[in-house]
């Protein structure tokens, strides 16, 4: 009995011990039921479930499942977990190993809580190589280049050897400063380290080289790569499309077909962009052909580039055909064919896509009310506006922007101000875009005060563009002097571009302001300014209007190209500064450049003969216009001819000429007829104008007499 008692009361015994032992919080079996649960949350997705349980316990886990829950931390960027995972581990664990909380900082880094990720950092007893990569990829993906070069500068100084991550990391920084100095020193050390042969490091320095704007040396760089692969391809592309070299962008897609490289969607796309940046429709044509053949043709990206290209390049039937795949139509390539409708002026079909898509982003209203106001259909735009309005609340800094461009057009500035108190109660005054359109509105709408005011309230948010608004408001207007004190002003904060020095150089030459003409043109030869085709018409202007011929036509002389413009404004120039005998040389000049003459160039010879007396090189020109240049002559022409026969006496000839008109006569030309008729006694034909005067105008009837031979009136 005694001995069945103790075995009993054993049993019980060991029974106790093995529950304690179970139950307390660092068991082997505590920590494996721990992390089966937590591992089941996260197996069904519910990782703040699993989390919180964690946080709730006092079980250290095994490292390796920290590790794995701080990777899906990172991967889902949940920054309030990321925290109780690291609060849990730094609790208890005293001292956590340092690629554990280099797993935290780049959690940190992937939930964009960079702060977070910094504190850790520094209170980090000690550091290897990956707690430097995990901070320095923590500053680069969230945009804090500069911040990322200067730790790589104090890693270098404490002398932590680099690896090919950080290298990676501080190319990407260098490339998003710009800092093409640095982005050469970090080749140098790339090569001193030993990583030459790395396609990945090279591909980088290719892409950083190219975003610094040094072609030449991303070029280099790419020939040296040994074996470059997709991401090397479509990284040279990309930049030689984004540098504007398009032709070039597409050569080198053409050597990748050529090596059988089989290119990323991406690269594709890129490709068939560059074509449509110069109007490469036949080697867009072919790189479609080899979509077709590589199956590649109903990827999404590159099907909507396709339509972009062939719309833009004016083949919107095959923009169409492409549209109409199956399985084509998602909202992208809808919005994409509804661009492509708008940009060509084909708004109707483009409505009609529109009202047809299943679904629908800012970005597609956006695409439709911007082809509203680019064929300057303003009550449709309206409309259109009111309609988004009541159907979505998504509306974004480019909306507000078209908004106030129908606005300035109208010109509505009432609605104006209620779109810009919009603006300001939705937080998008800030936005340089939009600023810059309620600038471009109030100057349009006469409101210069207000214009001048939002100006300066737009402080460092404002750029180049708003400086030239502002001057191109009070040009407008006629206010040239004070366009001259903002551009006196604009010298101390922002660079002037070629738009407005066009601007001021019409500004000088509405006030015949000649010296500050001259010192405008200074100041753009000092600094080295491309005095372009465009430049060199706003200064021969400039330079005409103020009454020096002499510097016009010398400006005019450098031009190595001339289009017709510039000769037209060279000739109108010499028209008004008395030099009309020069027009004639200037005529010849167009001939010799091969420059075929417009209605303008015309009109100022037809005007030159007239001031000359030139009437049968007059008579030639105008006869030429038509038979030579299919130029149907303009009112104004016919009446250059009349007084062209008239001011040198000529009636019979003026009296042929009036007898061909294709159109009744208009009261100034009967006018001119008569007076001419009077000067010279040509009766007949005085009687005739004044009697068509009267037809014209019985209400008011011209009077006229014949005494002794003459028109009397």
């Amino acid at each position: 009995m005694g001995s069945k008692a103790a075995s009993v009361l054993g049993r019980h015994l060991r029974s106790a011990t093995a529950t304690a032992t179970a139950h307390r919080p660092d068991s082997p079996l505590a920590v494996k039921e721990l992390t089966t649960t937590i591992l089941n949350h996260v197996r069904l997705g519910r990782l703040p479930k699993a989390i919180s349980i964690l946080f709730s316990s006092a079980t250290p886990l095994p490292f390796s499942i920290y590790a794995h829950l701080f990777r899906i931390c990172a991967s889902s960027k949940a920054i309030i977990e990321t925290r109780k995972l690291e609060s849990h581990l730094v609790t208890f664990n005293p001292d956590p190993p340092v690629f554990l909380l280099n797993r935290a900082i780049e959690s940190y880094g992937r939930c964009n809580y960079v702060n977070d990720a910094e504190e850790l950092f520094d209170e980090m007893p000690s550091r290897d190589g990956g707690s430097w990569n995990a901070m320095l990829t923590a500053y680069a993906r969230n945009g804090r280049a500069e911040d990322a070069l200067d730790l790589f500068a104090a890693m270098n100084g404490e002398g932590v050897s680099a690896s090919e991550v950080t290298f990676a990391n501080v190319l990407a920084s260098c490339g998003n400063e710009s800092d093409l100095a640095l982005s050469r020193q970090v080749h140098s050390l790339i090569v001193k380290y030993g990583f030459s042969g790395n396609v990945i490091l090279e591909s980088s320095i290719v892409d950083v080289y190219g975003k610094c704007g040094a072609m030449i040396d991303a070029r280099r760089m790419f020939d040296e790569i040994e074996y470059p692969n997709v991401v090397s391809w479509n990284v040279i592309v990309r930049r030689y499309l984004e540098m504007g070299e398009g032709n070039e962008a597409v050569k080198i897609f053409a050597r990748l077909l050529k090596l059988n490289v089989k290119p990323m969607n991406y690269t594709v796309s890129n490709a068939i962009l560059a074509c449509s940046s110069f109007g490469g429709l036949r080697e867009g044509v072919q790189i479609h052909g080899f979509c077709c053949k590589i199956n590649m043709e109903l990827d999404g990206v590159v099907s909507n580039t396709l339509i972009d290209m062939y719309a833009k390049c004016g083949d919107l039937e095959s923009a169409r055909t492409i549209f109409d795949l199956p399985f084509s139509k998602n909202v992208i390539s809808y919005t994409s064919m509804v661009s492509a409708c708008a940009i060509s002026g084909r708004m109707s079909e483009a409505r009609e896509l529109f009202d047809e898509m299943p679904e629908r982003t800012v970005i597609s209203w956006n695409v439709m009310l911007t082809g509203y106001t680019r064929t300057s259909d303003w009550e449709k735009a309206l409309e259109f506006l009111i309609l988004m309005r009541r159907s979505t609340r998504n509306v974004d800094h480019v909306t507000l922007g078209l908004f106030l461009n129908i606005c300035a057009a109208i010109p509505d500035m009432n609605l104006g101000k209620q779109v810009h108190g919009y603006a300001y109660r939705h937080g998008f005054c800030s936005n340089v875009f939009v600023g810059n359109a309620l600038l471009d509105m109030y100057g349009k709408c006469g409101n210069l005060i207000g214009a001048r005011n939002w100006f300066y309230t737009m402080s460092h948010s404002r750029d180049e563009v708003s400086w030239n608004v502002l001057l191109t408001s009070f040009a407008r207007r006629g206010m040239s002097e004070q366009a001259m004190l903002v551009f006196s002003e604009m010298l101390g904060e922002a660079r002037p571009s070629k738009f407005t020095f066009g601007t001021m150089l019409a500004a000088c030459a509405n006030i015949f302001a000649l010296e500050t003409g001259k010192q405008i043109h200074a100041f753009m030869i000092r600094h080295d300014y491309d005095i372009d085709i465009v430049m060199t018409g706003a200064l021969v202007d400039m330079y005409s209007k103020c009454r020096n011929i002499a510097y016009a036509t010398r400006v005019f002389n450098r031009t190595s190209h001339k289009d017709v413009i510039l000769v037209n404004s060279m000739i109108l120039g010499c028209l008004n500064n008395g030099m009309s005998g020069c027009v004639f040389d200037l005529l010849d000049a167009l001939e010799e450049e091969g420059v075929r003459p417009d209605h303008n160039t015309f009109r100022g010879a037809l005007r030159a003969c007239v001031c000359d007396g030139r009437v049968e090189l007059g008579a030639k020109l105008f006869e030429s216009m038509s038979e030579n240049y299919y130029l149907l002559p303009h009112l104004e022409d016919y009446e250059c001819m009349i007084e062209l026969y008239g001011e040198n006496g000529l009636m019979d000839e003026l009296e042929a000429f009036l007898k061909k008109l294709p159109f009744e006569p208009t009261t100034a030309m009967l006018i001119k007829v008569f007076d001419f008729s009077r000067k010279y006694k040509w009766l007949k034909l005085g009687e005739w104008a004044a009697d068509r005067l009267n037809e014209l105008n019985p209400s008011v009837p011209f009077l006229f007499q014949i005494v002794d031979g003459d028109i009397d009136v």
